[in-house]
């Protein structure tokens, strides 16, 4: 069964620094015809950094959208043209103020494929070294480390309810259990 949509126009409906929203009318699989809305967004990476103590550098940090604040991963959006790997390297150095020896692309995986286009890189970073974060203007965190079982503990608990940082927690979890080898 063939189950392709495929679009006849497209119209962009607001654009913004980074994302657009836009309005396409698209033929169904039947030959009817609707309408699909979606946000176009560039991608982003998000960054499991494991010390050498075991404990992942994590960050806490308010999100305007939902209007609270979330635990998470550090993660950030791919610039236009901007190699993936790149990205994770400037995001964490950015956010955290490490950088990484060793890095490995766990996965890709889309957060909202219902409404977006948005892409999600995992890495894995090891081997870091503190030199003193750069946060962009505007942007303010807080960095903490944490062990992945305290991590993994706080998902049940609700207090990490962040979807690519509970995505990238289960994934380093069975990357060190042997499973994504």
């Amino acid at each position: 069964m063939d189950l392709k949509e495929t679009c006849l126009n497209s119209e962009v409906v607001y654009a913004g620094s980074f994302i657009s929203v836009r309005k396409d009318s698209a033929r169904m699989p039947d030959g009817s015809i609707s309408t699909r809305e979606y946000i176009t967004h560039p991608g982003a990476v998000a960054i499991l950094a494991l010390l050498d103590n075991g404990n992942l550098v994590m960050e806490r940090q308010f999100r305007y959208a939902p209007r609270q604040e979330f635990i998470e991963i550090p993660a950030g959006k791919i610039d236009h043209g901007e190699d993936i790997l790149t990205t994770a390297q400037r995001e964490l150095l950015e956010e955290t103020g490490y950088v990484a020896h060793e890095w490995t692309h766990l996965t890709t995986a889309w957060p909202c494929i219902g409404f977006a286009d948005e892409r999600m890189e995992y890495f894995l970073a090891r081997g870091l070294t503190h030199q003193g974060s750069k946060l962009d203007e505007g942007e303010f965190l807080e960095v903490f480390e944490l062990s992945l079982t305290e991590a993994l503990e706080w998902i049940r608990q609700g207090k990490i309810s962040d979807s690519k940082t509970i995505v990238g927690l289960f994934w380093l979890e069975k990357t060190l259990n042997g499973w994504a080898d």
